[in-house]
């Protein structure tokens, strides 16, 4: 699997970098295949710089908060106006009411909404897209949100979404390879609960579920990184980094 950063700003984007988005890709049937891992704001002009718009196979939301998602809005502009002709549906996986928030978001009839131009899939426990299998685990967010276990071969990538500290975070990234994993908060802040995890917590999680590499991400431009990074050493003595847009790792 290749990981391709396309946005990683936490909360809103911020000067250098869209909000969450994620481009994962891999062989499969004789081509690459791409999934959007999460389309925040901004994150479609981004995506421009690293693949085809059009190149795009699927799409998984990990949850409606609008630096996840609203950016489909956009995607969904681009494949039913394209000069070309409207083009043929491809699968978008997320929580129940993705079909009807996206269609509100739009201003459109909820028939047909967005269904012309994305097969809206509610998550299951574990589901086959192209050559990845993704497991779907419930989180600790305001909304419905979820983390996300993506295996291909013998190699396995987990994203965290957004959470606060959950023992369900460490059980679905037990052994990854990759573990990209938010880190909005500060230790020395005044953090409300169930919403974020600190450099540290990522840590933690990470150091209890045995993760090869860690990738911390949804930092918000008032964030201070220096700060996230020493706040992660206190819990984590393995590889890491605070990614940046345009990054590519492979795993």
């Amino acid at each position: 699997m290749r990981l391709t950063v396309v946005g990683c700003a936490g909360s809103f984007p911020g000067p250098d970098s869209p909000a969450s988005c994620y481009l994962l890709q891999a062989p499969h049937e004789g081509r690459t295949y791409s999934l959007l891992i999460d389309l925040g704001n901004g994150a479609l002009g981004y995506l421009q710089r690293h693949t085809d718009l059009e190149a795009v196979d699927a799409v998984a939301l990990s949850h409606l908060h609008v630096d996840h998602c609203i950016d489909l809005c956009s995607f969904y502009v681009f494949r039913k106006y394209h000069p070309a002709g409207p083009m043929a549906p491809i699968p978008v996986y997320g929580p129940a009411e993705t079909a009807a928030r996206l269609a509100s978001a739009y201003d459109l009839p909820l028939a047909p909404g967005m269904s012309e131009e994305f097969d809206f899939r509610p998550w299951k426990p574990t589901q086959q897209v192209g050559p990845f299998e993704i497991t779907a685990v419930r989180v600790d967010h305001p909304v419905e949100a979820y983390a996300l276990r993506v295996s291909a071969g013998s190699r396995t990538f987990v994203y965290s979404g957004d959470t606060g500290p959950t023992d369900l975070l460490v059980e679905v990234a037990r052994d990854a390879d990759v573990f990209l994993c938010e880190a909005s908060f500060v230790e020395s802040g005044d953090n409300p609960p169930n919403v974020h995890l600190t450099g540290a917590q990522a840590g933690d999680h990470a150091t209890r579920a045995g993760v090869g590499r860690l990738l911390l991400t949804h930092l918000p431009a008032w964030t201070d990184r220096s700060e996230v990074e020493a706040d992660t050493k206190t819990t984590f003595d393995g590889s890491f980094e605070v990614v940046q847009p345009g990054a590519t790792y492979d795993i």
